[in-house]
């Protein structure tokens, strides 16, 4: 229940749905019981005289006016009423008007509750959605990888359509199923209390039947949940490395693996459609059961005379009444498996929610707007779990300023740079912008100071446009022409179909490995950050592509403060300042010359990839 309370939640502010809801449902379950207890009056009429005059009935003294509780008796009494002081044609107009004025009534009542609860179903889907999104974008770089990426689209997309399904059907059978069940029970024994009483010691024999088969439903419906987000992370992976898994001729083994899992996912779906498919058809045949009960038990006191006043319209309309009794009960047992699906998926989504990202403002957390003096590490480590990745570092990279990170690799170099913006905190010492600790400082006030370009050319399926004013979507078409210029990209968007409107397809794959970098830096340069971090952005390119990246890149640093790493090291010698990182660790640093006069570790990278390149 606290994971059910906890989905109704996000239904907030529910009493706008609630209240309208709950008026609605109770007039529409009203009109529905009123149409069937309608049936004494209509068949009284039909079959009270031959004709119409009305005769025979007005022959018989009306009697004492009986108590409302006895429903039948009271059909009985106004049905006589209207035959002996109009006709029975009159009487048999005023019954069907008023049964077609209630079904009209119980139907417009019956829209406008499904309609208030659909508006409900997609109000909490907006709102659970959008929570998990939120949550999801704020949480910390480590957490993405350590999660399979499909399990939480699977999660995002999957999880919360199966929830939105389940808080509504939930409602529905809280409220809705069970006011109709008490409305029929309630008028059953106004129409007879005796047969009423016999008739409910069979429906707990029903009740638990069905429970028994929807038993294990939950426990299912978690497993197929998990096996769904299996499926879709093997899917995610495929399509993202399709280029290797045909290069290695790999596609036998990725389609048994999804395979695999695609056949425990169907074992698991067949399994659960068969208990719900159960529930159904033996609520139905128990429903008759039932009926047939009734009927024999209900004909045994009329033909014996101990049916206390029980006319033949009222028995035939108790047993229509009655049919209708298993309906409520049959859709809550249904319900029962889609509330099972939902509260597994509930429980995904909502461990999504719960999840809690690592790097969060502080209280006292201050904005900053400029960058003055440097970025200093003063005796920081960091480490991934137990394996130490850096070791008490203290650097200065002094604002205007070019910084070059090299050495070999797991030295420490990538996460000295995500440290920077605060993609993770530092396990001990702490990194200062200009006199602040970055700690102290708010997330998106630090990073707007940063622009970053990397290895991987990380563009979006839209225009080229949008993606260089992804940083800056206000900016004009001027704006966007002078980033691409600087970024040596202006002259290749204008030769492709559209230009700047072109669309480059997923990750930007409709552009080569240069173009997709120099739009990257475009739309750094467009941000116009008084710091840049730049980790690997020649590393992939070929020769002539690596030129013109490169002096884009020089264009995008000119006064600038920059913080480059790079394997390549013929990029970085002019470089103000070069630090050398190994094993965690600053082992040397100084300018280019400096370093090789040193004939330290610098050097012997030098000379590695001269080797290599002669």
């Amino acid at each position: 229940m606290k994971t059910y309370f906890r989905l109704l939640s996000f239904a907030r502010p529910i009493n706008k749905f609630a209240i309208p809801y709950i008026i609605t449902t109770l007039l529409y379950v009203f009109f529905s019981t009123l149409n069937l207890a309608l049936l004494i009056p209509l068949l009284q009429t039909l079959f009270s005289t031959p004709g119409t005059s009305g005769a025979a009935a007005a022959a018989q003294p009306l009697g004492p006016k009986p108590s409302w509780t006895n429903l039948s008796a009271t059909f009985n009494y106004y049905v006589n009423y209207f035959i002996q002081h109009y006709s029975a044609w009159t009487t048999l107009e005023y019954v069907c008007g008023i049964i077609v004025v209630s079904v009209v009534l119980g139907n417009l009542f019956r829209y406008l509750s499904q309609r208030i609860m659909e508006n409900l179903r997609v109000h909490t889907l907006l709102n659970l959605r959008k929570s998990v999104f939120d949550n999801v974008m704020d949480l910390h770089l480590g957490y993405f990888n350590n999660e399979r990426k499909g399990d939480i689209i699977s999660k995002v997309a999957s999880d919360v359509q199966v929830v939105q399904y389940s808080v509504t059907a939930t409602l529905q059978v809280i409220f809705k199923e069970p006011a109709q069940l008490i409305f029929f029970i309630v008028t059953l024994f106004a129409i007879s209390a005796k047969l009423t009483f016999y008739s409910l010691l069979v429906i707990p024999v029903s009740a638990f039947i069905i429970s028994r088969i929807v038993k294990r439903l939950k426990a299912q419906a978690i497993a197929a949940q998990q096996s769904y987000g299996n499926m879709i992370s093997y899917l995610d992976e495929a399509l993202s490395g399709i280029k290797i898994i045909k290069a290695f001729n790999a596609a036998p083994f990725i389609k048994g693996r999804f395979n695999q899992e695609n056949e425990q996912y169907s074992k698991i779906s067949r399994s659960m459609a068969r208990r719900q498919q159960m529930a159904s058809p033996v609520s139905e045949t128990l429903g008759v059961v039932m009926i047939a009960c009734i009927v024999l038990y209900g004909g045994y006191l009329i033909l014996n005379r101990q049916a206390g006043g029980l006319t033949a319209a009222a028995f035939i309309t108790y047993i229509a009444m009655f049919s209708q009794v298993t309906r409520p009960a049959k859709a809550i047992s249904d319900s029962f498996s889609n509330i099972h699906s939902g509260i597994a998926a509930g429980e995904r989504v909502l461990a999504l929610i719960d999840e809690k990202p690592q790097i969060n403002d502080l209280p006292d957390a201050v904005t900053i707007d400029g960058f003055n003096d440097g970025i200093y590490f003063k005796d920081v480590s960091f480490a991934y779990g137990e394996r130490e990745v850096l070791s008490h570092v203290n650097l200065t990279v002094p604002r205007g300023k070019t910084v070059a990170l090299v050495g070999p690799s797991g030295g420490g170099k990538s996460t000295m740079m995500d440290l920077i913006p605060r993609f993770m905190d530092p396990k001990s010492g702490a990194i200062y912008v200009d006199d602040k600790d970055i700690k102290h400082v708010t997330a998106h006030s630090l990073r707007a100071l940063m622009g970053t370009v990397n290895q991987e050319s990380i563009l979006f399926n839209d225009s080229i446009f949008n993606n260089i004013a992804f940083g800056k979507p206000e900016a004009t078409r001027e704006q966007v022409e002078a980033a691409a210029r600087i970024a040596n990209a202006h002259n290749f968007i204008l030769e492709t179909d559209d230009g700047y409107n072109t669309n480059i397809g997923d990750r930007g794959t409709k552009l080569s490995g240069g173009q997709r970098q120099r739009i990257c830096i475009a739309r750094a340069v467009l941000t116009n950050p008084p710091i840049m971090l730049l980790d690997e952005a020649t590393s992939a390119l070929d020769t002539e592509s690596e030129k013109l990246v490169q002096d884009a890149l020089n264009n995008l640093m000119k006064n600038r403060t920059s913080l480059i790493i790079a394997h390549r090291l013929s990029t970085i010698q002019n470089a103000d300042i070069i630090v050398v990182l190994e094993g965690g660790k600053i082992v040397e640093q100084g300018g280019h010359q400096e370093l090789i006069n040193k004939n330290g570790l610098y050097r012997k990278l030098i000379d590695m990839q001269t080797f290599s390149a002669d």
